[in-house]
């Protein structure tokens, strides 16, 4: 981590302490207090000097009588073209209305905050940093906007900073969400694994000692650490599972760092030297890296005394840049960067990372009054996935191109087994219809509806599949009921 304490630094502190005099966080404690905790963060993620300064100065513009004039003037175009960027962000999200409503204008105003960062990327890396802080101090305001600053935040901002290959911050953000928006599955979750973890930590000591000794014996340079499942993961993992705990196999996981791409592979061979190797569960993120650019070689594992243990192995360079993303690259990259943004150049970033010249050709697009395709921005943004509403608000990720019987098997078996027909939107629709961003889906059901194996054919997910199959295995015929006039229940 590079240390910021340059005049200039200082400088930025002593403004942004002037111009927020007299004002107070819901905390009770003098406002100066977020913007040096933002500085601290974007320090430990290794940000340039003009983004550190930009966010002790970020809501200076909004919130003060500091002008973007005073600060071009003090510290440079370059912090001032951030602040910009960041006020912008933040006029844009606050149009957003509540998440749980499906309008129009939340779709349009999230497309303006996306948008609003095709300018200059490390604007939105102030605002995670901006959003982190805001979220570890978030039991300071009302419940209600607790609930809806942590519900944004899983929809908006946690996938982002996966999209940018920030993990660290992805978890932790989910993390503190997700306490928020459902706190009794939170604690029963941390419970949990908490409870695994203590059970397991022998065994868990056992085989990192074994490993380390297979490896010190082929020479092979190392660092080993557990790593524990985040409560999120576990929530989110369990839901594609059918809350089945037997099917979730990397509650703990070892992580081995190495040198080179070639140890990797030598790690790979000896480990399953040590241990029977679970069929299919061998996954090659470095021969073919995952959409953000993570890189990692997975395997899962039966050890002797028959416990289910999954392992990483990744390299120094790798293991850094799956905690700290598109960050890392900044820092590694050691060069100034707004020029360039502006000129739509940014060849130093890694190959994954090059969508972001979509965000900055719209940007532009649209400063010239021309038409851009928003909805095609906002899928690439979200790589395959698309987000669906239950008419009570519950946000559901499903792939691009499902249907709705794969919404309604994704919410529970029972639901997905009695579907009679589907609403889209407050209207009829059908089952072969693919849903779409946004979408809200409201499931007909019936108790006297059994699943047919046609549905097979209205069917994308393999998740959807196994348990329709499953169903059809044990005991239901096909069966050509008709849908009801009346549809006893609603989801």
């Amino acid at each position: 981590m590079k240390e910021q304490n340059s005049e200039r630094v200082q400088k930025a502190i002593e403004a942004a302490k002037k111009a927020h005099e007299g004002q107070l966080r819901k905390t009770g404690e003098p406002y100066i207090v977020h913007p040096l905790a933002v500085k601290k963060i974007l320090e430990e993620w290794g940000m340039d000097e003009d983004t550190i300064i930009a966010g002790i100065l970020h809501d200076t513009v909004e919130d003060t009588k500091l002008t973007l004039e005073d600060i071009k003037k003090e510290f440079g175009e370059s912090v001032a073209f951030l602040v910009d960027g960041v006020t912008k962000l933040s006029t844009a999200r606050n149009g957003m209305r509540d998440i749980d409503t499906y309008l129009p204008a939340t779709k349009d105003n999230f497309l303006r905050l996306m948008i609003a960062l095709g300018d200059d990327i490390r604007v939105l890396i102030i605002k995670l940093a901006d959003r982190l802080h805001n979220l570890r101090t978030l039991s300071a305001l009302p419940p209600d906007k607790q609930k809806k600053i942590a519900k944004e935040t899983l929809e908006v901002f946690a996938p982002l900073a996966d999209r940018l290959n920030m993990g660290r911050l992805r978890v932790e953000l989910a993390d503190l969400s997700f306490k928020y928006v459902d706190p009794r599955r939170f604690e029963e979750l941390k419970s949990l694994i908490d409870k695994y973890n203590k059970s397991a930590e022998k065994s868990l000591k056992k085989i990192e000692e074994e490993v380390s000794m297979a490896l010190k014996k082929e020479k092979i340079h190392f660092e080993i650490s557990g790593r524990v499942k985040s409560v999120y993961s576990l929530h989110k993992k369990l839901a594609k599972h059918n809350q089945n705990m037997g099917e979730i196999y990397d509650l703990t996981a070892l992580r081995v760092i190495v040198d080179d791409i070639t140890d990797c592979y030598l790690t790979l061979g000896v480990i399953h030297s040590l241990y029977t190797p679970m069929g299919g569960r061998i996954k090659d993120y470095i021969a073919k890296p995952k959409q953000n650019g993570y890189q990692s070689l997975h395997t899962t594992v039966i050890t002797k005394d028959k416990r289910i243990v999954e392992f990483q192995m990744r390299t120094h360079e790798m293991h850094e840049y799956a905690e700290r993303g598109l960050a890392a690259s900044f820092y590694y990259n050691e060069q100034k960067l707004t020029e360039n943004y502006k000129k739509g150049k940014i060849e130093h970033l890694p190959t994954n990372l090059l969508w972001i010249t979509e965000l900055q050709t719209t940007a532009a697009r649209l400063r010239e009054g021309k038409r851009v395709d928003l909805k095609k921005l906002k899928l690439n943004l979200f790589a395959d996935k698309i987000f669906v509403y239950t008419p009570k608000g519950d946000i559901i990720d499903l792939p691009k191109g499902a249907l709705p019987l794969d919404f309604a098997y994704r919410l529970h078996s029972e639901i997905g087994d009695h579907v009679v027909g589907v609403k889209i939107n407050g209207k009829m629709s059908n089952l072969n219809k693919k849903l779409e961003q946004g979408d809200i889906v409201e499931i007909l059901t019936s108790k006297n509806q059994t699943p047919k194996s046609s549905w097979l054919e209205k069917i994308f997910t393999s998740q959807a599949r196994s348990k329709l199959l499953r169903t059809l295995r044990i005991g239901y015929k096909s069966s050509s009921i008709e849908p009801k006039k009346k549809r006893k229940s609603r989801h």
